[in-house]
């Protein structure tokens, strides 16, 4: 897809955007929960899983139009949104179409595309966060099924979601070599939700605690190749993590283009907020940052759109992107004074939803890690 086309489909994703959840974020915040309906209308408008293939009801573009949708979410200020997206079609869908069987995919993907599946990811456990390969979960072979036992927890999309991949110890003593991955059906009996985990941002993402007894999965749930789940995440980590960067910058430009007109409109000491030094040093200084981040996203995304991306370089990308937009952000609030600090403004929601981008998908610590093990090794 050139320059052009990507450009007109953004324009077309940000006046769907605007149309269909604008005028309802402020209502789903308060009540910190979208309605399933969401994902439907979505779904209605092409803007669900759009680079899966054309046989399954998708539009068989390229990656980066995936991307391009969660940057006009998370510009918008739809960080919760974003992130259930994000999981749904820049996670799941890839999974199920790099790894899945045809059947699974036909099963699975067409649905999703639609938005009458909604999807979900479940690996972290509540004594195995980044660290992967601690998880418990296991899944015991009977005769022509698979028993599945556990819990999830974190898991976003968790209480609206319709299947969802679980990770799970499949030959116990083997590490990250005896895991597996299983589509589970969210209606099998033994699946059950907890309570909705209540956060201090991202409220348009519902989160949940997930658990699984006894449940009976049939021997077509296995995703991908017994005992490779761990592979299958390690392979599919550098997309994940370019999501999520993608929503970093996106929504770091975002906030910059409220914090623009906010301080150009405030007046304090007879002039408008805009003319004071401090203000423009402090602008000058984000639009800086946010420009370095964005050149660094663009080179990632070229590199995955080539299959070249390292894990050490989407590391890199995922720990730069997200301290950032912290960053940036908290500086934008600062110019906003108090009223920053109330939910009547949108800065606010930036706020609140960009502290969790430096934990999930591999906390920042995790990053920094995996980075210096690729320079100086273990």
């Amino acid at each position: 897809m050139d320059n052009e086309e990507l450009t007109l489909f953004r324009d077309m994703a940000r006046r769907a955007l605007e149309q269909e959840i604008s005028p309802h974020i402020e209502e789903w915040e308060a009540q910190h929960a979208v309605p399933r309906e969401m994902w439907n209308t979505l779904g209605a408008a092409g803007l669900l899983c759009p680079d899966m293939p054309e046989a399954y009801g998708a539009a068989g573009a390229s990656p980066e139009v995936t991307f391009a949708i969660i940057e006009e979410m998370s510009r918008l200020g739809f960080g919760g949104i974003a992130a259930g997206y994000g999981i749904h079609s820049n996670i799941v869908a890839p999974y199920i179409n790099h790894f899945g069987t045809e059947e699974q995919k036909n099963h699975w993907l067409p649905r999703m595309v639609s938005g009458e599946v909604l999807a979900a990811l479940g690996m972290t456990e509540p004594g195995a966060g980044s660290d992967v390969q601690s998880i418990r979960t296991n899944a015991v072979k009977d005769g022509d099924e698979w028993v599945l036992n556990g819990s999830k927890i974190f898991i976003t999309n968790g209480m609206l979601a319709d299947m969802v991949i679980v990770a799970a110890v499949t030959e116990p003593g083997k590490g990250a070599k005896g895991i597996s991955l299983f589509l589970v059906d969210a209606t099998l009996d033994g699946f059950s939700r907890g309570n909705k985990i209540e956060k201090m941002g991202q409220h348009t993402s519902d989160t949940a605690e997930l658990f699984f007894q006894d449940v009976r999965l049939p021997a077509n749930a296995l995703l991908g190749e017994l005992n490779k789940g761990f592979v299958i995440m390690m392979e599919e980590l550098p997309r994940e993590r370019l999501g999520i960067a993608a929503q970093a910058v996106a929504a770091a430009e975002g906030a910059l283009e409220l914090t623009v007109n906010y301080v150009l409109e405030r007046k304090a000491f007879g002039q408008t907020v805009a003319s004071f030094q401090n203000t423009r040093f402090q602008l000058a200084e984000v639009k800086t940052d946010i420009a370095l981040n964005r050149a660094l996203l663009d080179k990632c995304a070229a590199q995955y759109a080539e299959k070249a991306l390292s894990s050490e370089d989407a590391a890199m990308l995922k720990y730069a992107t997200t301290e950032m937009q912290c960053k940036t952000v908290d500086q934008c609030l600062q110019l906003f004074g108090g009223y920053g600090y109330t939910v009547e403004y949108p800065i606010a929601r930036f706020y609140t939803d960009a502290r969790i981008q430096r934990i999930y998908g591999g906390t920042s610590e995790i990053m920094r890690e995996l980075v210096a093990r690729s320079m100086l090794g273990r």
